[in-house]
């Protein structure tokens, strides 16, 4: 439930660009804003995940929601460049906080895969609801109220996150007694199943991405309305919408095998390339949602399997790190979507659009094929 209202009420992001805008900050300089905001977002997850083995999940998960209730509003309010630039950078930090620390929470908590497995299906729903009601709640309340209003509510809803995380989550954090007291970043990057897995995730996810910074550009210059490309998005939010329950109770009957899901991440991979990069031989808005509903089953699977193949490499004194490590993917993906996207548009239209990102997924695919080699044997928990 704090992953769905979280995301539901997360304003400061999709309506950063239009806030900025709307403050008289100067078209140049509204990217490089944006810029540090997904600096943040990336330093974030590394932070957040590397604090939750340190000083406990609960306290590094009620600080940082404590600060974005803090920070938002100043984001809302800052009336000069110089603050804006450095709100959006401690608001980036902060903003998905969530996602590293409470995947350590569910690996200290819940002991069978499977069940693991069908709570990262979930979240996964959750966290697409939400953006639905993101959307859908931004879209009517903006005009009437302004952005300042809808990162105060952001705000507010942190705060009340803060609070449902003092009164449930445990003071204490799990520990492996014959391991150390505390991971490292070196010894986490020195984990060549980790570094395979990141690699495989970004390769998965700019296609993921993609259906931000590229289908928007791709199907301008198709000559489509702003409405289609809205279209789109809510084809593909209703397919998460509808698949998700239908394919979790099958992806967590995966999860009992004793090996991770390293094909199955390759296989959602190689489906998110293929779908998402069928929207470059499209050119009317039924075929870029096509493309869009293409890929979704290949989503869900990949952050499922993901999130299994990180539980079981994870030690158990390093939870909150790995995670972190592995949540700066996504962020990871929205940084070099748009520059892919760019470079494919202007080199060679939207044929090379296809190329790329179904060469993403394969690519991804590829990463894995190390990767199951050495994770045949059980990995830690």
């Amino acid at each position: 439930m704090g992953t769905f209202l979280v995301r539901a009420a997360g304003f400061v992001y999709p309506y950063l660009a239009y806030h900025l805008a709307a403050r008289g900050v100067a078209a140049q300089t509204i990217p490089l804003i944006l810029a540090l905001f997904g600096a943040g977002w990336l330093a974030g997850q590394l932070a957040c995940g590397a604090l939750a083995d340190r000083i406990g999940r609960r306290a590094t998960l009620t600080g940082a929601m404590a600060t974005a209730a803090v920070v938002f509003p100043v984001l809302a309010q800052s009336p000069t460049v110089p603050a804006l630039a450095a709100a959006s950078f401690v608001a980036g930090l902060v903003y998905d906080a969530p996602r590293p620390i409470v995947s350590a929470v569910i690996a200290d908590t819940v002991p069978d895969e499977p069940t693991r497995a069908r709570i990262a299906g979930w979240r996964h729903f959750a966290t697409n609801l939400g953006a639905a009601a993101t959307g859908a709640i931004g879209g009517m309340l903006a005009a009437p109220l302004g952005f300042p209003a809808l990162f105060l509510v952001n705000a507010v809803v942190c705060a009340l996150f803060a609070v449902i995380v003092l009164k449930t989550v445990p003071t204490g954090v799990r520990r492996d007694t014959a391991a150390p007291l505390q991971g490292s970043c070196r010894a986490a990057f020195r984990d060549t199943q980790l570094v395979l897995l990141w690699l495989a995730s970004v390769f998965a996810f700019i296609p993921v991405t993609a259906l931000y910074a590229v289908l928007p550009l791709m199907m301008a210059e198709d000559g489509l309305p702003p409405s289609a490309y809205g279209w789109s998005q809510a084809a593909g939010a209703a397919a998460v919408l509808i698949l998700s329950p239908l394919m979790n109770g099958w992806l967590a009957r995966r999860a009992c095998s004793p090996s991770p899901m390293v094909g199955l991440l390759a296989a959602g991979s190689v489906v998110l390339g293929v779908g998402m990069g069928s929207a470059g031989f499209a050119s009317t808005s039924a075929g870029y949602a096509a493309a869009v509903v293409l890929a979704v089953p290949g989503e869900i699977i990949a952050f499922v399997a993901a999130a299994d193949i990180l539980n079981r490499i994870s030690p158990a004194y390093s939870r909150g790190l790995y995670a972190g490590i592995w949540g700066t993917t996504l962020a990871a993906a929205v940084l070099l979507a748009p520059l892919l996207a760019g470079w494919c548009l202007v080199s060679g239209g939207h044929l090379l659009v296809a190329l790329a990102l179904t060469g993403c997924g394969l690519a991804g695919a590829a990463a894995c094929l190390p990767l199951k080699a050495m994770t045949q044997r059980t990995s830690p928990t």
